[in-house]
């Protein structure tokens, strides 16, 4: 197959002007902002019928032309208040992780701006760290990061 990265993982939103800080506490930065909008392709294509919605397209570094892109959209039409995974057993993409430099400082700093997590940093083996939050909206986010560089 010719498939050669992943472009984009898309993350439904509540409320685009709440979201867009969110993450760009994390890091991301935003390269495109689309208006409220939508088409019949669009909704063909999405099998969402009369769908209307906004997005921030956004990025960790936009110089690096390669990287997964973070897709935020706000869906005015449909608007469908039910809250993500209840618990990450569930089947289907159930996180994004980011990998940080210094987890126990990037944990301090989200605490301390009122961010839930599901637990305090914990080890996975020997040599990861991670830790586990909710973005506004309730979608999980981890960070990882590698204390020694894995085999």
């Amino acid at each position: 197959m010719p498939i050669t990265h992943i472009f984009h993982v898309n993350v439904n939103c509540s409320n685009l002007d709440v979201s867009k800080p969110f993450y760009e506490s994390l890091g991301f930065q935003s390269v495109l902002d689309l208006p409220t909008g939508g088409d019949a392709n669009l909704a063909r294509g999405l099998d969402l019928p009369n769908c209307d919605g906004r997005a921030a397209i956004m990025m960790l570094d936009p110089s690096q032309p390669r990287q997964t892109r973070l897709d935020l959209l706000e869906w005015v039409e449909p608007r469908d208040p039910a809250p993500p995974y209840e618990h990450l057993g569930r089947l289907g993409i159930a996180r994004i992780a980011l990998r940080s430099t210094d987890i126990a400082a990037d944990y301090e700093r989200l605490s301390a701006a009122g961010v839930s997590f599901l637990s305090p940093p914990q080890m996975m083996g020997s040599h990861t760290r991670f830790v586990c939050f909710h973005d506004p909206d309730g979608s999980i986010i981890e960070l990882i990061e590698f204390v020694t560089s894995p085999e």
